[in-house]
């Protein structure tokens, strides 16, 4: 019986270890990690008859396994990894191994630096609204291997994938791919915008349809290069019009006269969607754009997009108080991110910003914090480093609260005092200062807000 290890417990690796075992090997999970919710997880796993390690740092020289699955969240440079490529042990990511469990039904990839979550959510809703047994998946939903467990067979595969997991699954050849936005992120990970830019291309090269933002001024900049490959048939979207063609061809898709409009198709209004921001419109089409592309009827597109939700903790409104709109944007992770956020929502904000900071370009969303926030509550790690961006800008309206239960019993005070519109989690930062991910930071900002505001 060949033997696989699985490195990183956690939604991901524990539906890896499954879907190995299933398919006939023998598996050793490995985790440096311990506390009594993996203990937890490494009993069921026991059960099931997978081995699990915690706070093990995985030796490839002295285990030698046949193959190695990683998580998502795993760098992939880390020394083990290293070595064990260098010893030529087949070493992959775990969506590539559910590429490979489930690549004979099509893929819709979904990347991206930001919009990929709401994208591949409506992606999926409208293939769902279509009959399409199209689970989403990836950094949404499921992890990808819990999808190749499942018993139904699917029809769509719709996937979110981050650069990390592309890096980590080189054979994935989507039938449609979708490139949302371009901005630096991961640099502490990839070290430079041409490595992380690279890994993205990757995946739109390999698949038979891309789609491009049009209006990502970095991704049109390299559409219109000769030297980048760019298929024929790439479609480039714009929330513009089509009177702006990016080189050849014009914008396949776009909107015009209130109307999402595919190769010439009028498909679904433009306000059937009711998520705020300019960005959102973007998401629409491209998403719209994948459908018309898979042969769904614009009925059933329509449908979706009237009905369609939004996403937790993506400009999620949790509550009106007093006239003052509460919205959680937790996985506004970076500046860019956090400046489309502040930019959707109406003026005058308070904005709640800080967490683990991350390397990036703040001047955009400098700018804007000046032109639409009357204060800004700072709280977690870059606290400081935020305080002294204001101040350098000559900003003078923040205070460092420190933790999410300050921010949110201050920020109804401040409401009041400067006659604000909304209150808006918009953190510009990772979570791990103070949560395990951004899904748990905007739970807690929800908890709170209803709480307290209900008192």
């Amino acid at each position: 019986m060949p033997n696989a290890s699985v490195i990183g417990l956690g939604k991901s690796g524990n539906a890896a270890a499954r879907l190995l075992k299933r398919q006939g090997w023998q598996v050793t999970l490995s985790d440096r990690g311990f506390s009594p919710t993996l203990e937890s997880q490494q009993q069921e796993l026991l059960a099931e008859g997978i081995n699990v390690r915690l706070g093990d740092r995985f030796d490839p020289e002295s285990v030698q396994p046949d193959l190695i699955v990683v998580s998502p969240g795993v760098p992939w440079d880390v020394p083990s990894l290293v070595t064990a490529r260098s010893m030529n042990i087949e070493t992959i990511g775990e969506m590539e191994l559910a590429w490979r469990a489930l690549n004979a039904a099509p893929w819709v990839a979904i990347t991206g630096t930001n919009g990929k979550t709401t994208t591949t959510a409506l992606t999926a809703a409208i293939f769902q609204k279509a009959g399409c047994h199209a689970p989403a998946f990836g950094n949404i939903g499921y992890a990808a291997c819990e999808v190749a467990l499942l018993d139904q067979k699917i029809d769509w595969a719709i996937a979110e994938i981050s650069s990390y997991q592309i890096e980590s699954s080189p054979s994935i050849q989507p039938e449609i791919a979708i490139w949302t936005t371009f901005t630096p992120d991961h640099l502490s990970r990839h070290k430079t915008l041409e490595n992380y830019f690279n890994i993205k291309a990757s995946l739109l090269n390999q698949s038979k349809q891309q789609i491009f933002n049009g209006d990502d001024l970095y991704l049109r900049n390299i559409g219109l290069q000769q030297s980048y490959p760019i298929q024929e048939n790439a479609c480039w979207t714009s929330v513009k019009g089509r009177s702006e063609p990016i080189g050849k061809p014009e914008f396949g898709a776009y909107i015009e006269d209130g109307w999402a409009i595919v190769q010439g198709k009028k498909i679904v209004q433009a306000d059937a969607l009711k998520m705020p921001g300019v960005h959102n419109l973007q998401n629409l089409l491209m998403s719209v754009a994948a459908a018309h592309f898979a042969g769904i009827e614009k009925e059933a597109i329509a449908e979706a997009v009237a009905e369609f939700p939004g996403v937790p903790h993506r400009l999620e409104r949790i509550c009106t108080w007093q006239g003052v709109d509460f919205i959680n944007d937790s996985k506004a992770t970076n500046y860019d991110a956090a400046e489309v956020g502040l930019v959707a929502v109406k003026a005058p904000v308070i904005l709640i910003a800080g967490g683990e900071p991350k390397i990036g370009e703040d001047q955009a969303w400098l700018k804007v914090i000046q032109a639409k926030a009357a204060f800004v509550l700072l709280i977690g790690e870059a606290a400081p480093t935020f305080a002294r961006r204001f101040e350098e800008i000559g900003y003078s309206n923040y205070e460092d609260v420190e933790t999410m239960e300050r921010a949110v019993i201050r920020s109804t005070e401040l409401a009041k005092h400067h006659s604000a519109k909304v209150v808006l989690l918009s953190p510009a930062c990772a979570s791990f200062d103070q949560y395990q991910n951004f899904e748990q930071r905007g739970d807690h900002f929800r908890q709170l807000c209803l709480e307290t505001l209900q008192n």
